[in-house]
């Protein structure tokens, strides 16, 4: 006879947790405090602001919320850290610094890694003292990170580094990066593949920076050249770096959660008021694109806590946002090509079909390891 009441105990511990953060978060967007909302990616514009807001929300104890107490976060529920997502999407507020630090990195160390890197590296990422970029994909193995050929190679204490890495949002700014490298280059290409937090000041390592056609530059190419990595760079063992990594991108694709939803019915509010202005074949796109999100939204309330759903989610999400901006700069016409909201939008958008894996590998993902479907062919 205690479910029921435990359970309006944890639904009543939410509901006060919930208007704590609104307040929070309320009184930060009023004194100018608050960092804005920036997606998943931090924009170099945003980089001090971001983490100055990181800091205070540390301060104030907002940051790690479902960590333990003794790495610097609340040891509260998972529950209480969806409260808080849910809460600064609806502030427009960005939420931690970074994804790469926060989600991916923070994450993987809770799960794999030893006490030393527990209390080394946690605590800097709570307090946005260290930045995290992510060293996955390579110029030729981008969606295929098995076939990644980065290689870590043993010698006594160290590893050394070389190899080439691309898309690694921030790496010019970033203390550290996650890595994948090869380690076994004999093993079969899955378990040949190590993990390693990467010290992004060691000599031989080059990044350089991407230029896009947004006249910004988030995203970079990371070199590096005889890099003498330290044995305790290591996250969990040697040649198991698949199952961690295929841990960080299901963080990464499940990352937005509850607080997606408000983003994405705040999107399909606002193309309602778009519709108003728009003509007959404009308004049947409106239309279109509008049932589409409502089912995305349905299907993210239902089944958003399914690992499964991931890349289903992720997929329309994607192919969502892309048509969203198309039609939206239609609407404004020659002013798009201008310098405005719509122009910035439109340049970025297609990229979001292919970070955190493109829209194709979605597709076999849902297709193989969703629906059971057979592989496919690999010529």
């Amino acid at each position: 006879m205690s479910a029921p009441a435990d359970a309006e105990l944890v639904d009543s511990d939410l509901a006060d947790f919930r208007a704590e953060a609104s307040q929070f978060l309320s009184d930060a967007v009023r004194d100018g405090t608050a960092c804005p909302a920036y997606g998943a990616i931090l924009m170099p514009a945003l980089h001090d602001e971001a983490r100055a807001w990181q800091r205070y929300c540390c301060d104030h104890g907002w940051a790690g919320l479902h960590w333990p107490t003794e790495y610097g976060g609340r040891g509260l529920t998972r529950a209480h850290t969806g409260v808080w997502m849910e809460e600064c999407e609806r502030a427009g507020v960005a939420p931690y610094l970074n994804l790469q630090g926060t989600v991916l990195a923070g994450e993987a160390i809770l799960r794999s890694g030893t006490e030393r890197q527990r209390e080394q590296f946690l605590g800097p990422i709570l307090t946005g003292e260290e930045l995290w970029c992510q060293l996955f994909s390579e110029p030729g193995n981008g969606s295929d990170l098995g076939g990644l050929t980065s290689a870590a190679v043993p010698d006594g204490s160290h590893y050394v580094l070389n190899g080439q890495k691309v898309w690694s949002s921030n790496a010019q700014f970033a203390e550290y990066g996650i890595l994948m490298a090869r380690t076994e280059p004999d093993a079969p290409k899955h378990r040949g593949i190590s993990f390693f937090l990467l010290d992004m000041t060691l000599p031989g390592i080059e990044v350089r920076p991407i230029r896009q056609m947004t006249g910004d530059s988030e995203f970079c190419e990371v070199f590096f050249d005889d890099v003498a990595m330290p044995g305790d760079a290591l996250l969990g063992e040697r040649g198991g770096g698949w199952g961690v990594a295929m841990a960080v991108l299901e963080d990464e694709r499940g990352g937005a959660g509850s607080s997606g939803v408000i983003s994405l019915r705040k999107r399909l509010t606002k193309m309602i008021e778009a519709a108003g202005d728009a003509g007959p074949l404009s308004r049947q796109s409106l239309a279109q694109l509008h049932a589409r999100g409502h089912a995305l939204a349905a299907l993210m309330e239902l089944h958003g806590a399914d690992p499964r759903m991931a890349p289903v989610a992720k997929l329309a999400n994607s192919e969502l946002g892309y048509d969203e901006v198309a039609i939206g700069a239609g609407l404004r016409g020659a002013h798009a090509m201008l310098t405005s909201e719509e122009t910035e939008a439109f340049l970025y958008a297609p990229g979001m079909r292919i970070a955190g894996g493109t829209s194709e590998i979605q597709r076999n993902i849902i297709g193989e390891r969703v629906l059971g479907l057979p592989r496919e062919p690999s010529p």
